[in-house]
């Protein structure tokens, strides 16, 4: 009578154990508490298809292929000067959407510093903005006076190799 116990007792565990193990198989929404499989995913951020996503990612892209070596430096700056074109633009569209015809804001003018160089794109020359750190018109980044980081435009240590900041080789 006592092994009758003992094999019952067993049987009763085992298909316990069975059943802990197939209940997420069987019945997933038992198993799990949370929310539906539908609220789990998260957005994606490269579901993002608006043109100017798109062009700020072909950009990083194209960088990213420049600093392996899979793209030459031709290739990668006829690539830029396509995508930052196509980055400009969307980004100019946006902002005319996103404030349509406000009134002009009457603003004095900033006197221009003789102390501080302004900055100049290799192809358009100096631009009128004193703060700029890309050209309004190809959006290529602005050659800083030296002692700014090329890349990031942060204050240099006279005798740095690299930036602090974001660790670019700095020009001799």
């Amino acid at each position: 009578m006592n092994s009758v116990v003992e094999l019952v007792a067993g049987l009763a565990l085992a298909a316990a154990a069975v059943f802990f193990v197939l209940r997420p198989i069987i019945a997933p929404s038992v198993a799990r508490n949370d929310a539906p499989a539908a609220d789990l995913e998260e957005e994606d951020p490269e579901d993002d298809l608006s043109p100017r996503s798109v062009a700020l990612r072909a950009l990083k892209e194209i960088e990213f292929d420049r600093a392996t070596g899979k793209l030459s430096d031709a290739d990668y700056d006829a690539l830029k000067a396509k995508y930052t074109g196509e980055a400009l633009a969307a980004l100019r569209g946006a902002a005319a959407v996103a404030a349509p015809e406000r009134a002009p804001a009457v603003s004095r003018p900033r006197p221009a510093s003789p102390a501080a160089p302004r900055p100049a794109c290799p192809t358009h020359g100096v631009r009128p903005e004193a703060d700029a750190r890309y050209c309004s018109a190809c959006g290529r980044q602005l050659a800083t006076a030296t002692g700014f980081c090329g890349k990031c435009g942060t204050a240099l240590e006279p005798d740095a190799s690299f930036c602090a900041a974001c660790g670019r080789r700095v020009a001799a």
